[in-house]
């Protein structure tokens, strides 16, 4: 039986970088926010520490789907923000439609209805 932690693994793994590009669909964004976002608007079953998060965003990066800048503000540290690129666009449709179309067939097999 696979523990909590591992389950975590999992999720992280194979859904990770479709959460990722889905918040930065909306707009800009710095890991922090990126992180408490995932644990927010998932009600805290999903956490995500940034120290998992900054490789997953420089891996995307050095794939051309997401662009990353560095933002100063007053009064404030320098963060980097991370926003979709056209390319990465493209992918979020393509791994949103594979993503669903999983838990259509996975909804079938364990006769959950409506999921």
């Amino acid at each position: 039986m696979a523990t909590e932690k591992s389950d975590d693994r999992e999720w992280k793994k194979g859904g990770a970088e479709l959460l990722i590009m889905s918040l930065l669909e909306e707009q800009s964004r710095h890991g922090y926010d990126i992180c408490k976002l995932i644990e927010a608007r998932s009600a805290g079953a999903l956490r995500f520490h940034v120290t998992t998060l900054y490789p997953l965003l420089y891996r995307l990066e050095e794939r051309g789907l997401v662009h990353g800048r560095w933002v100063e503000k007053p009064n404030q540290r320098r963060r980097r923000y991370y926003s979709l690129t056209a390319e990465g666009r493209k992918t979020l449709v393509r791994q949103r439609q594979n993503w669903q179309g999983f838990i259509e067939a996975m909804s079938r097999v364990m006769g959950v209805k409506n999921a």
